[in-house]
């Protein structure tokens, strides 16, 4: 199965390369990688080292700088070409790559990047374990911004619980990632923090999702949150494409087996869970 990734990855960026100036939006090259959307991106950068946005801009790029020293195309044709919608915008994102204008790399010459690598196994390693989850009901609150800020809207969750006593209604602490930090912009993310709900009604204040129960992948991360990112890492570019396994077309989620109030940092215990097919 590992080949399958690698296949997808290839044929990314063949087509990449084959159509630099067509559409080469995440949810197109997704459709070319015929891998769900919520993990595509997450499964490139893993396996490259680059979000599928910079593979883009690298190889349109790559491609000008070829034809800027092979061919006798006008910038501005060749700004067309690579699919930006106007000479100015190309020679600033040519000029930032390579360090001289397209007018002045016509005339000096310069070597090109290279091909990335697959990083495959450069990762840390974390225990992952497949398993049918249940079907959950959790209530909330909505987060926008960065991940790393969700914290603000856990401890008003928390609050809340607290002076309404709700803790015997409520169960393991959970969050919802619903975007990809490595292709939408921090002021975009959204994610949901809260946990899972015996009660029978929503509180005031408070939304409520539903996660569908299924086979998962869990990750087990012990240590600080500020590490999770490059676990993620871990798990879609060690483990899925070794596993076998297709990831289901559905956000990732995350378990929290502590408490940070009570839990030193290094001994934190997050269980990153990715829904399979």
């Amino acid at each position: 199965m590992t080949n399958s990734y690698e296949d997808r990855v290839l044929r990314v960026l063949d087509h990449i390369h084959d159509n630099p100036a067509g559409d080469l939006s995440l949810d197109a090259l997704a459709d070319v990688a015929a891998m769900s959307r919520f993990h595509w991106h997450r499964v490139f950068r893993a396996m490259t080292g680059e979000t599928c946005a910079q593979a883009v801009r690298r190889i349109r790029l790559h491609r000008a700088a070829g034809w800027l020293l092979q061919s006798d195309r006008s910038p501005e044709q060749i700004a067309a070409d690579v699919g930006y919608p106007n000479p100015r915008s190309f020679a600033r994102a040519f000029s930032e790559a390579y360090g001289v204008s397209p007018a002045a790399y016509r005339r000096t010459g310069h070597p090109t990047p290279a091909h990335p690598q697959f990083r495959t196994g450069e990762y840390p390693m974390h225990p992952v374990t497949t398993r049918t989850e249940p079907a959950r009901r959790m209530i909330g609150l909505a987060h926008k911004g960065a991940y790393m800020e969700i914290g603000k809207s856990f401890e008003s969750f928390a609050a809340m619980c607290e002076a309404r006593q709700l803790w015997p209604n409520v169960g393991a602490g959970l969050a919802i990632y619903l975007d990809n930090p490595d292709a939408v912009p921090e002021a975009d993310l959204r994610s949901f923090a809260g946990a899972e709900y015996r009660g029978p009604d929503v509180p005031d204040g408070m939304e409520e999702r539903h996660i569908p129960g299924g086979k998962t992948a869990v990750l087990t991360y012990k240590g600080p949150y500020s590490g999770i990112h490059a676990a993620y890492h871990s798990l879609f570019g060690n483990w899925l494409p070794s596993s076998g396994e297709e990831p289901a077309d559905r956000p990732c989620y995350e378990i929290y087996l502590n408490n940070p109030r009570d839990t030193a940092p290094e001994a934190l215990l997050t269980e990153i869970c990715l829904p399979l097919k």
